[in-house]
């Protein structure tokens, strides 16, 4: 099929949170394509079950102090005018989401009025956790994405998987584009490019991450130029449900998250024992940071010989819990567990990606025309370890900052390019070796390049992830063939920040390397498409 050129002013590749937020802003200034992986709504933004951070409640809280958790969980490589920047400009962000539509769940006050229902979160010192149930992140995508509909002056392509970024020299001008549908090659051109294409972890065996969040965007921008950042910092759920074989099938499918409010709501963590063990590892006991908590159930599942601690709900009231945590309910009560009764089995999993295409505060990356957004930027605003449930907010406030410094591009002449062309073979890998190929990054990752590492676990994860490469040395002509090439990519990016940065901090714990060194280390490690 021969290919397709399309143009416009702002090219936006990925449908979340970010892409949304952009999309809604920079559709005042020029025409503004928005291009799907799967279909529309289908985002990590639409799984997030916990809430968005912000200060809204100006008597017990304020931006000062969401700006102080954020930093205190960072673990010291927060950069500090980025967290200014996300806990200043999220509330009047937040407040127009409000001003949408979006429907937060309010409580009856004293006085007999409402008002919102504010979570405690793992690392925050006040309530300002705003969320709808147990389907936060469902919630703002429908809010946003009703307004896009709405409003109809954003296009938008679904089924869309990124080949490479278009470069002219050292400028991005677009990307090239198999429809997934048609086996179609598209160039889309304009004249400033936006990625916000979500986050890597399903480089994992375990994760909580859609399918779909293959670090595509992360890998794109690498190799057109772009610098990458803080590569080592993969942030893991402690609390996601151990899924026995009878329900699911491990590698093809999400972990189940046990959201971090469900402890923020008074769950506590026991051991196969039943013990409660977080008193041993930090005085915040199960709302400690979420990397101290992952460790802990980490030690606890070796200590006891076991795949998973308990999360115990028994204390709390049962209708308030079903009320609060439909989804969890329903869900777990599929998997025949009853959460107002039963324990429920966790274990963490890759979560969140604290790295990816460094920026600045406006999303501009080194790249002349490229702006990246969301989870698979990086400003530094979550430093080593994020803070729960300002990952939303990131995608909010940084999608909206990258489309106004966007718009002066966007307001430019036009140019001519040349119709890039882009070899469209007949796909070399069978579907059974693609499930292969994927799982060996998978368990490399996993099993050399988790919760625990060591430079033996992470040579050992690298030497594999060498050896799959020669495999791989080939033009992929297929939307799984384009994912596990991002994939490996992205992985051995992973593991070369996790070798090189000889400490521990924050998400990165090394055996051979157990302390912070701030002396040396209190740096962001930086990558360009040499020295892999």
């Amino acid at each position: 099929m021969p290919e397709q050129t399309i143009n416009c002013d702002l090219l936006i590749i990925g449908g979340g949170i970010a892409g949304l937020s952009a999309a809604l802003e920079a559709s005042k200034y020029g025409k503004v394509i928005v291009l799907t992986k799967g279909k529309i709504g289908e985002t990590a933004t639409e799984k997030a079950q916990g809430g968005i951070a912000a200060a809204i409640d100006k008597v017990s809280d304020s931006t000062r102090f969401h700006f102080e958790d954020t930093i205190a969980a960072g673990a010291g490589l927060c950069d500090e005018k980025a967290v200014e920047v996300l806990v200043t400009e999220g509330v009047p962000r937040v407040k127009e989401l409000i001003e949408m539509g979006a429907q937060f769940d309010k409580a009856e006050t004293e006085a007999g009025g409402t008002e919102f229902a504010l979570n405690l979160e793992g690392a925050h010192k006040r309530r300002r956790i705003l969320h709808a149930g147990d389907e936060t992140g469902a919630e703002v995508e429908r809010t946003l994405g009703r307004r896009v509909i709405s409003e109809g002056k954003v296009e938008v392509h679904q089924q869309m998987i990124g080949i490479d970024l278009i470069m002219d020299k050292e400028r991005c001008s677009g990307a090239t584009v198999l429809d997934s549908k048609s086996g179609a090659v598209i160039n889309y051109f304009a004249k400033a490019t936006l990625l916000a294409t979500g986050g890597v972890c399903q480089t994992y065996l375990y994760t909580t991450n859609p399918s779909f969040a293959t670090g595509d965007g992360v890998a794109m921008a690498y190799r057109a130029g772009a610098e990458v950042i803080d590569m080592e910092f993969v942030q893991f759920h402690p609390t996601s449900l151990v899924q026995f074989k009878q329900f699911e099938d491990l590698v093809a499918l999400p972990q189940f998250l046990i959201s971090e409010a469900v402890r923020g709501e008074g769950g506590i963590l026991l051991n196969n024992r039943g013990e409660r063990f977080m008193e041993r590892y930090h005085d915040l006991l199960e709302l400690a940071p979420r990397d101290i908590v992952s460790r802990a159930i980490f030690e606890e599942m070796k200590k006891t010989n076991d795949d998973h601690v308990f999360l115990s709900l028994k204390g709390s009231n049962p209708e308030k819990i079903k009320q609060r945590f439909p989804m969890i309910y329903r869900t777990c009560l599929e998997r025949g567990l009853d959460i107002t009764k039963d324990n429920i089995p966790v274990a963490p999993a890759a979560h969140y990606f604290m790295g990816g295409i460094r920026t600045d505060i406006d999303g501009k990356t080194n790249v002349t025309g490229l702006y990246a957004a969301g989870e698979c930027a990086s400003t530094g605003v979550h430093g080593a370890n994020r803070l729960a449930s300002n990952s939303l907010l990131e995608g909010l406030v940084f999608g909206h900052r990258a489309a106004l410094a966007a718009k002066f591009l966007m307001s430019s002449s036009s140019y001519a390019l040349p119709v890039t062309r882009y070899p469209l073979l007949t796909p070399r890998l069978s579907a059974i070796e693609v499930q292969r190929y994927k799982l060996v990054i998978k368990t490399a990752l996993w099993n050399g390049v988790g919760i625990v590492r060591s430079k033996e676990s992470l040579e050992a994860a690298m030497k594999k992830l060498d050896l799959l490469e020669k495999h791989l040395n080939f033009v992929p002509s297929s939307a799984e063939e384009l994912e596990i090439k991002n994939m490996l990519l992205v992985a051995k990016l992973i593991t070369r920040g996790a070798l090189d940065r000889t400490e521990s901090r924050g998400a990165h714990y090394r055996t051979d390397y157990p302390n912070k060194d701030d002396v040396v280390w209190r740096r962001r490690l930086v990558y360009r498409t040499t020295g892999l």
